[in-house]
């Protein structure tokens, strides 16, 4: 995959969180109440992310929705 793909930019910017916050892939996965390889999926951008997940992860990032997307124009 390329770096201008969406998904991998939106997987850079959960990695980048999620570490940040010193959780890991499975702790990260349920406070979001999602499966821990999802999540990893995600990380790798082999995800296309529903909606309902990306505020999931937001809130158990503790940011904004927005903000897991900024990165992607």
């Amino acid at each position: 995959m390329r770096e201008s793909d969406p998904r991998v930019k939106l997987g850079s910017v959960v990695r980048r969180l999620r570490l940040e916050r010193r959780l890991s892939q499975e702790r990260l996965a349920e406070i979001a109440g999602l499966d821990r390889n999802y999540v990893g999926g995600i990380e790798r951008g082999e995800r296309n992310v529903a909606l309902l997940n990306i505020v999931a992860l937001a809130r158990a990032l503790r940011v904004k929705p927005g903000q897991l997307l900024e990165t992607i124009s």
